[in-house]
């Protein structure tokens, strides 16, 4: 049996990916504030086992709590791998750092940041004496890699991402059954938060003409797409701790 638990999955990236997986001999833990009842239709039709957390990542302190529960419902002796696909995210608050309120700062660092750390330390403890394929990916961004006016949050975020899952590849090197961890940097997906990019106030997000331009001239990725890409990283052979973009396989 495969095992992934996914985060952010009642819509764009989270939900699409959740949908390629719905097969048999997969077993599904999705994580969001709401359930996707479109979701629980599709793997009740395809009798897959699908299990639905509906928590908000901004409550920290229940997630160690969830994961438990997850692990619980784990058949140690039929697993064949596990992976955690930590998606959930924010961009906002779209603006300068000082017009940023502390607990748009907070929230922002806690559901990007807090969140998949938090995730990520649950599964690694959860799972040691699991043997089998053990993996994490972490969605990244692109924004990790360079300053944007307006994305002071988003960005650091994103940067944070990507030194964690390093480091994490780094504590696994040597461990007899290692989580292999991925940062992955899945493009520019037509979702909603591309839809809120859009509709920002120039003055907090200078960037906006050109990220008006990827949707009027059709550049953006299908959350289909993108999520093609994300379950290719499933049988990429890593060693751990590698930070991946869309660009790579292109």
């Amino acid at each position: 049996m495969k095992y992934f638990i996914i985060t952010g999955t009642s819509r764009g990236l989270g939900e699409a990916i959740s949908q390629k997986l719905i097969k048999k001999g997969n077993h599904l833990f999705c994580i969001a504030r709401n359930e996707n009842s479109k979701l629980i239709n599709l793997a009740n039709n395809n009798k897959v086992s699908l299990d639905y957390f509906s928590l908000d990542l901004l409550d920290t302190n229940r997630i160690r709590e969830m994961m438990e529960s997850i692990f619980s419902k784990i058949n140690n002796e039929e697993v064949e791998s596990i992976v955690l696909i930590n998606n959930a995210a924010t961009v906002t608050p779209i603006k300068p750092i000082e017009l940023c309120s502390d607990t748009e700062i907070q929230n922002n660092i806690q559901l990007n940041l807090t969140a998949p750390i938090i995730l990520t330390a649950s599964f690694i403890s959860l799972a040691s004496s699991i043997k089998a394929n053990k993996r994490i990916i972490n969605i990244s961004s692109g924004a990790g890699k360079k300053p944007t006016f307006g994305w002071s949050n988003y960005s650091s975020t994103k940067a944070g991402v990507d030194l964690f899952t390093r480091s994490v590849g780094l504590e696994q090197k040597d461990k007899d059954y290692p989580v292999k961890a991925i940062s992955f940097a899945p493009g520019i997906i037509d979702t909603e938060m591309q839809a809120q990019i859009r509709a920002t106030n120039k003055e907090f997000f200078k960037d906006i003409d050109r990220f008006i331009s990827y949707k009027e001239e059709g550049k953006l990725l299908s959350p289909d797409e993108a999520a093609e890409y994300v379950l290719k990283l499933l049988e990429l052979d890593v060693e751990g701790g590698e930070v991946i973009d869309i660009k790579d396989f292109m």
